[in-house]
């Protein structure tokens, strides 16, 4: 599963709830993360590798 941060509309590895592959943190502004299952478009290492 990815999750999508809405404000931005970068595509990140991970869930809602939890920690991206790039380390962000998903339950600071939660409104703001969704989950789905468009590719993924952060380029930041734990994401895209």
């Amino acid at each position: 599963m990815n999750v999508k941060h809405t404000p931005t509309a970068i595509v990140h590895k991970g869930q809602k709830g939890g920690t991206t592959g790039c380390g962000t943190d998903t339950t600071i502004h939660s409104t703001h993360w969704t989950n789905t299952s468009e590719k993924i478009t952060c380029d930041k290492n734990g994401c895209k590798n």
